[in-house]
């Protein structure tokens, strides 16, 4: 074993200590009292600390970012997915392999919100709530287009086990998935995917974009949906547009007010979806938040920011379509129902399926003028707008040369305005009125002989089953035919 010297064991020892402090170790020949070397050593030390920890405080406001998206993220997809069950997924088609061909969605806006649903007298059980909006979306990603076609609430459907009801009422029997069924097999298409609209943060949506921008053809003055609204192009606010949506009885003088009100829910629907997708990426955040307050659909987040990156750029003037159920009104047992228009729907679900306006010609859509504008007109390969005519079997009577008075002689709101509405659709020139009494049958009344192939054929019209009688020298008025509606109307057509 070496023995170290006396000056050697010092100088081990020496550099040891200095191996094991944080003291700089001079450089062989570095005088040890040459202050300004060690003054700059310590201000490197001191800089590559402070790198260090500039370094370690982004990486942390990165993590804690990262940390609070993914909360943001994961509360959102939470809220858009909450009460979407096993059996919902399981009603809808599976398209994930073809993400961005055409697809079907269904929308739905039922009357379930959070009073209701807290309530002793409604509570949480979809069986206590019905579907009062019905809208069939097809959505196509490739051509950026958008087909609304809402289907009436009242439309009288087949539900095997439980018997003919009224669409609405499918909610309530099987909740959404059963929905999905019914309108699938009603619309002869498959649906892949949902979402269920709640009134309750919807105006509060529309304020927070900044209000819609909306045609209003007339005046809608409806006291149980809200305050009056002007007709006429304007920004309508998040109360104003919950009011429109909801107005029907601003339409009896016109016919069906649910028509109408479907009419106004898409253009409300469209002009919301234009809006949303103009806005800046900050406001788009917080609007997706308030999204996820009002909807719940299978969709997740990404699917959603994916849609939206796929359909940037549509056109919401020319390429957002709409239409509605092809039905005829009838009452019964104090209750309205819709019988649909099997021939007509079937038309219509075929162009729809084509990427088509629903209608062939401006005059199937009975809201032209009144509600829901710029929403029902196809695109030409010029970029102009108009409506594509098909030719049609002539009926026997030329029926824009028949004058018609309807005449309500029931006390019954509106039914007037809806048999007329059915008229209107024919190409009759219609009128509504009171009759100065109530009448115990229906009848349709020819004032000259001339007129009478004209009674026969409205009487066909609506359903066949109403008296047809010679009011000639009876009644006088200036119209080729009168209808006096009793509470009969309807009654004698096997309906249920």
């Amino acid at each position: 074993m070496r023995r170290f010297g006396g000056s050697e064991l010092r100088y081990c020892l020496l550099k040891k200590r200095v191996m094991d402090s944080d003291a700089p170790v001079a450089p062989v020949g570095r005088d040890r009292d040459d202050v300004s070397y060690y003054a700059e050593q310590r201000k490197r030390r001191s800089r590559k600390k402070g790198i260090i920890v500039a370094v370690c405080s982004i990486l942390g406001v990165f993590a804690v970012t990262a940390v609070a998206v993914f909360a943001w993220a994961m509360g959102i997809q939470h809220s858009l997915n909450e009460g979407i069950d096993q059996d919902l997924r399981d009603a809808l088609t599976d398209v994930s392999e073809t993400p961005d061909d055409p697809f079907y969605m269904l929308l739905l806006g039922v009357d379930k919100n959070k009073d209701r649903a807290e309530s002793a007298e409604y509570g949480p059980d979809d069986s206590n709530y019905r579907s009062d909006s019905i809208i069939l979306a097809r959505i196509d990603p490739k051509e950026k287009q958008v087909t609304l076609v809402s289907l009436h609430r009242d439309l009288l459907i087949d539900m095997g086990e439980h018997g003919k009801n009224k669409l609405n009422s499918a909610y309530s029997f099987g909740g959404p998935s059963y929905v999905v069924q019914v309108v699938s097999d009603l619309a002869g298409v498959p649906i892949a995917h949902y979402a269920e609209v709640n009134f309750d943060e919807f105006d509060s949506l529309v304020d927070s974009i900044g209000g819609i921008e909306v045609d209003v053809p007339i005046d809608i003055n409806d006291p149980m949906a809200g305050a009056p609204i002007s007709a006429g192009s304007q920004t309508l606010d998040g109360a104003q547009a919950l009011t429109l949506c909801r107005a029907r009885h601003a339409y009896d003088d016109y016919g069906d007010g649910d028509v109408y009100r479907a009419a106004n829910q898409r253009m409300v629907i469209a002009a919301i979806a234009k809006k949303i997708m103009a806005l800046d990426p900050v406001t788009m955040v917080a609007t997706i938040t308030q999204l996820a307050n009002m909807v719940t659909t299978d969709l997740s987040l990404t699917d959603l920011l994916h849609l939206a990156n796929e359909m940037k750029g549509i056109n919401f003037d020319n390429d957002v379509y709409s239409g509605m159920t092809p039905t005829t009104s009838y009452y019964v047992n104090d209750t309205w129902y819709e019988l649909l228009d099997q021939d007509a729907w079937n038309t219509m679900m075929a162009r729809v399926d084509a990427g088509l306006s629903p209608y062939e010609s401006e005059d199937e859509d009975q809201t032209v003028g009144l509600a829901g504008t710029g929403t029902h007109n196809i695109k030409n390969g010029d970029g102009t707008l108009t409506f594509d005519t098909a030719p049609s079997e002539e009926p026997d009577v030329d029926a824009a040369s028949i004058s018609v008075q309807v005449l309500n002689g029931t006390g019954i709101n509106g039914l007037a305005g809806r048999v007329a509405a059915t008229l209107d659709s024919y190409g009759y020139e219609t009128t509504t009125g009171d009759a100065a009494s109530h009448h115990d049958y229906s009848a349709i009344a020819y004032m000259t002989p001339e007129n009478k192939a004209a009674a026969e054929q409205i009487n066909e019209q609506l359903g066949g089953q109403l008296s047809v009688e010679d009011w000639q020298g009876v009644y006088e008025a200036p119209y080729d035919v009168i209808i006096v509606l009793g509470p009969d109307m309807a009654e004698s057509v096997d309906l249920l």
